[in-house]
């Protein structure tokens, strides 16, 4: 007998959905052991029992997202940036963005880029890494053999923080949806997360760069390495010796030729 939902709550539940489609979160599961929304039914064999149920988004009115159902790279990544809009969802585009910065570079790439935030620069060009930090990290590109525009480039999040703070949590969680989706329709074979707050929100793992660094994590269904953001090598270029080591192991990974010559 097919399981029913009350009215109210169908209701509740579709509004609900409708605000986190707005937020860019589209994927939906009832965990193990909660509390089922359905009116009462006999229950299901032990065997036919499913470990996790996905709410049905054509009985809950979800919008489903349009690229997957795009094959050019290219132009699913505009379908994602069309429903991102000039985004209002968190308080970002309250405290002085200038413009929502979404991502750069090549959309086929096997290598993706991720950092924390875009600055001043690139609140103003509309393009991450594009300042002081961004040179450094073209030529961290450039010695790995590979341009700039070989890669796929973005942040965590798409507005720059006031003062070009650090984001906060609430801000991070609010626009990485956006991001998933493009690296899902990237689908690089190695993402390379620069910095601890590109780490952290990625991974879900809170801990020192010390930790995060030197080994590989698998990540929907890539491999992601951490080294430190260009901005803090700027800082500290003692540590560029350790993020040519980081380098070299994702060259490794995607079968180029590794030089002893470490980025300037």
């Amino acid at each position: 007998m097919p399981l029913t939902l009350n009215p109210d709550l169908r209701r509740a539940l579709a509004e609900r959905l409708r605000f986190y489609n707005e937020l860019g979160i589209y994927d939906f599961y009832r965990r193990e052991g909660a509390p089922t929304p359905y009116k009462s039914q006999p229950e299901q064999p032990e065997e036919m029992s499913p470990r996790s149920v996905a709410l049905n988004p054509e009985d809950m009115f979800a919008v489903p997202k349009p690229e997957p159902n795009v094959p050019d790279p290219a132009a699913a990544l505009r379908l994602v940036r069309e429903d991102l809009g000039d985004c209002t969802r968190c308080r970002l585009h309250k405290q002085g963005r200038k413009q929502i910065v979404f991502g750069v570079g090549n959309p086929r790439s096997q290598l993706m880029f991720i950092g924390e935030a875009p600055g001043a620069d690139e609140d103003e060009q509309g393009e991450p890494f594009v300042g002081r930090a961004g040179q450094l990290l073209n030529n961290m590109i450039k010695a790995m053999g590979l341009r700039r525009e070989d890669a796929y480039i973005a942040n965590i999040i798409k507005c720059r923080p006031p003062g070009n703070r650090t984001p906060e949590r609430d801000e991070c969680e609010t626009c990485s949806p956006f991001l998933m989706r493009q690296i899902a329709v990237i689908r690089p074979k190695v993402i390379v997360a620069l910095g601890a707050v590109a780490a952290k929100t990625l991974l879900a793992i809170n801990a020192p760069m010390a930790e995060f660094r030197g080994r590989w994590y698998a990540f929907r269904g890539t491999k992601l390495a951490v080294t430190y953001h260009p901005a803090f090598l700027l800082r500290d270029p003692r540590q560029k010796k350790e993020a040519w080591k980081d380098l070299q192991m994702v060259m490794k990974a995607l079968g180029l030729p590794i030089s002893a010559k470490a980025p300037q």
